[in-house]
């Protein structure tokens, strides 16, 4: 279990611009006057948009560039919705008008993945969230994915959005979290800060969710590898049961191909490359490869044929999801993060086409 004690990675203090401005609006309740909580009646708003003018399902649209390099962030969980180098798609798009259909591109946090029955004990006393995923009973995928960020900076080649999630009932913290996707020769690398600035200390994981792209040719025409040695075993609800050496169908350290491989499946114990770097791979026909990777703030793979997804995008891609923790981590604790107060937990991670 990593405990992030007061200070630690950044520490209170940390961008108080940023907090100041996400934590302001009692401030500006005062402002405006509006110093009592009851029953409002709005007869005209000119900054309500009409049903013409209605926003996008994923909210405004952040576009940044960076010379053959394109990426569009939404403002609705801060996603990744598209990532396109040489006209060759890094990811699995979806349209601006859509929900986002399988967690596409998605910042997962505080938890990555399923917590089971979305149920949970903090200091003895129990908390329960909504149940996401009906068929296997449990919350999935954290609470980000579906708020709207705020967009802090903005600029060519990256954008920065902020979200201050509410405490709830189900998870009684108030955490701030800060993203910045950024574009170079290099690709796409992608920073995740998040501060608790509640006064209890707040259970947290962080994930990612991309489906890289086959660049338009099937799936099994493709070739997958992943660094990583160890994998997580689990049981029909996709809960960890225990780990196993990846050994057979599950060994993926070496380029295999993706025909007959039906994987929904955690690692651990990261492979490394001299710059610290652990990587997971999808290669077309087309010879060009995708690579995610992830420095050591992470250690935690999840990768995901979507053989058992709905019907419409089953097999579009092999998502290659870099987390902090795996399924389930606010009951097991591994490599839960205990965030104190004013403590920050950062993570990084990225795309790369070659």
């Amino acid at each position: 279990m990593l405990w992030c004690g007061q200070g630690a990675r950044g520490g209170p203090g940390t961008e108080p611009d940023v907090q100041a401005s996400l934590l302001s609006y009692a401030t500006w309740r005062l402002a405006k006057g509006l110093t009592r909580y009851g029953v409002s009646v709005i007869t005209a708003d000119p900054a309500l948009p009409d049903v013409e003018s209605a926003p996008h399902p994923s909210g405004d649209q952040y576009r940044i560039a960076h010379g053959a390099h394109r990426a569009t962030v939404t403002e609705v969980g801060a996603t990744l919705r598209e990532y396109v180098v040489d006209g060759r798609h890094a990811v699995v798009p979806f349209s601006a008008d859509q929900i986002n259909p399988v967690y596409n591109g998605a910042v997962l946090l505080p938890w990555p993945n399923r917590l089971r029955d979305g149920a949970y004990e903090v200091d003895g006393k129990p908390l329960q969230l909504p149940i996401t995923e009906v068929a296997r009973n449990t919350a999935l995928h954290g609470l980000a994915a579906w708020e709207r960020w705020t967009v802090v900076a903005h600029e060519g080649s990256f954008v920065e959005l902020a979200l201050a999630l509410a405490a709830r009932p189900g998870y009684p913290f108030q955490i701030v979290s800060r993203i910045r996707y950024s574009l170079s020769d290099a690709g796409l690398e992608i920073r995740l800060s998040t501060t608790n600035v509640g006064t209890g200390t707040a259970p947290y994981g962080a994930g990612f969710h991309p489906w890289l792209s086959t660049g338009g040719a099937p799936l099994d025409e493709c070739t997958v590898h992943l660094d990583a040695v160890t994998r997580v075993t689990t049981d029909d609800r996709l809960l960890p049961t225990g780990t196993e050496p990846a050994a057979g169908d599950f060994d993926l350290r070496e380029p295999r191909t993706a025909t007959g491989l039906d994987l929904d499946d955690a690692y651990v114990d990261a492979v490394r490359d001299a710059d610290g770097l652990s990587w997971g791979t999808l290669t077309g026909p087309d010879g060009r490869t995708v690579a995610v990777w992830m420095d050591d703030s992470m250690d935690v793979w999840q990768i995901c044929s979507g053989d058992h997804i709905d019907p419409d995008y089953r097999r579009m891609g092999m998502a290659v999801e870099p987390m902090s923790c795996a399924a389930d981590a606010f009951v097991s604790g591994d490599r839960l993060v205990r965030l104190a107060p004013g403590a920050t937990h950062e993570v990084r991670w990225g795309i790369t086409v070659r």
